[in-house]
């Protein structure tokens, strides 16, 4: 064997394959920390609609809101974000509303030591109510009539209680925003009926049933 070919091979040796990782907060990875790609969502219906896809920070400043369901392509954890932005303490305070949901996330893992996306998914789902009431009118007379909900209604009514729920506890109460977004999503993602939300629904779907 030459000498060239002997410097070859040893070149070939030195050689490290890296481990190839998403860069932090770009393409799966939420807030740099949570992978979602291995999230799992038990509702076929919403399944299709819940979009994690993050790309740097949760904010895209309303690009999606003149296009036809533009919402659909915005990430469900900066819809979620946004609703936290109600009237009152918390309105147009954005970067209030994105740290304390990421300390949310931060404090949930820590509690139960799985991914805090798949706990927030399970909120969604078990928030998500199948049916609601509208009015249908016969000549003078209007009456109530049970209708199926559309997924990204259920999508959009979930994502509205569960910060509605966690925006109220903060009224009155010495709790952070913080708090109360772990108490809501802990409560719901085990569908349990104190959490806010999923007492919403099960009102909606009672409600329903007795007026089909």
């Amino acid at each position: 064997m030459s000498d060239s070919e002997m410097v070859v091979e040893e070149e070939q040796e030195e050689v490290v394959v890296e481990d190839v990782r998403p860069i932090a907060g770009i393409g799966t990875l939420v807030f740099g920390k949570w992978d979602a790609s291995a999230i799992t969502c038990k509702d076929p219906g919403l399944a299709p609609y819940i979009n994690l896809t993050t790309v740097g920070v949760p904010h895209t400043g309303g690009r999606h809101a003149n296009a036809w369901f533009g919402k659909a392509k915005l990430s469900v954890v900066e819809r979620y974000i946004n609703k936290l932005m109600r009237t009152g303490p918390y309105t147009g305070k954005k970067q209030g509303a994105m740290k304390a949901f990421e300390a949310a996330l931060d404090s949930i893992a820590e509690k139960t030591g799985e991914n805090p996306l798949q706990i927030f998914v399970n909120a969604i789902c078990n928030a998500a109510p199948m049916e609601e009431i509208t009015r249908i009118k016969f000549g003078a007379v209007s009456q109530p009539k049970a209708v199926d909900s559309s997924p990204s209604r259920r999508l959009d009514v979930a994502l509205r209680n569960l910060a509605k729920g966690a925006q109220q506890g903060t009224h009155k109460s010495k709790r952070t925003l913080t708090n109360c977004v772990i108490n809501e999503i802990s409560k719901a993602s085990a569908d349990d009926a104190t959490s806010f939300a999923v007492a919403k629904k099960e009102e909606l779907e009672r409600i329903a049933s007795s007026a089909r």
